[in-house]
């Protein structure tokens, strides 16, 4: 995957293998790894090596997963997607240094864009564990609603925990993506 996508205040690139140690620090703080469903605890160099050596050399676009980085920090999160019962499902993380400065709304939104612009996919899953608001609330905020509940195992509590199951139509984020625009015009007339 050679695609890079800018952002405002990000660059999102393919994971390389130099970002295991990053990976492993960010991703091994348990506020982290506690709400992701397949991340070990305590999470480790190596299981960060194994997870990087997985990812496919040529992903196709429901298989992609971007490196989350900035100019300043390097490597601060991630955020892609996989395939789960033959459906495009969006899954993200972002180390605690940055939560709540809204770096992973700017990330979500552009590989949401990235993949509907890439693909003919009619709609993309996503979800959070039930105790996530701040993941379900970033989901709402991109239009995402809520579809269902389930129950997932969570690796690093080791335990079956209940999951808000959400889903974004092409239609609603096409609203979205207009929307931003509209603000932006907007806001480019005010400045003037």
């Amino acid at each position: 995957m050679a695609t890079i996508l800018k952002t405002g205040r990000l660059a999102l690139r393919r994971f390389e293998t130099d970002d295991a140690e990053r990976l492993a620090r960010l991703i091994g703080e348990f506020e982290v790894c506690g709400n992701l469903s397949h991340a070990p605890y305590p999470y480790a160099v190596a299981d960060a090596h194994e997870w990087l050596a997985g990812l496919p050399a040529t992903p196709e676009p429901g298989e992609t997963t971007f490196a989350l980085t900035t100019q300043g920090d390097g490597l601060i999160g991630g955020a892609g997607f996989h395939i789960l019962d033959k459906e495009p499902t969006l899954g993200y993380w972002l180390g605690r240094a940055w939560w709540g400065r809204g770096y992973m709304s700017e990330a979500a939104f552009a590989v949401l864009q990235w993949y509907f612009d890439a693909t003919n996919a009619a709609s993309v899953q996503s979800g959070a564990f039930h105790f996530n608001a701040p993941s379900l609330a970033i989901q709402r905020k991109l239009g995402f609603v809520v579809t269902g509940r389930c129950v997932n195992y969570n690796r690093a509590r080791a335990e079956y925990i209940d999951h808000v199951d959400t889903e974004l139509t092409r239609q609603a984020f096409e609203a979205i993506r207009q929307h931003r625009v509209e603000r932006a015009d907007l806001n480019e007339k005010i400045a003037r």
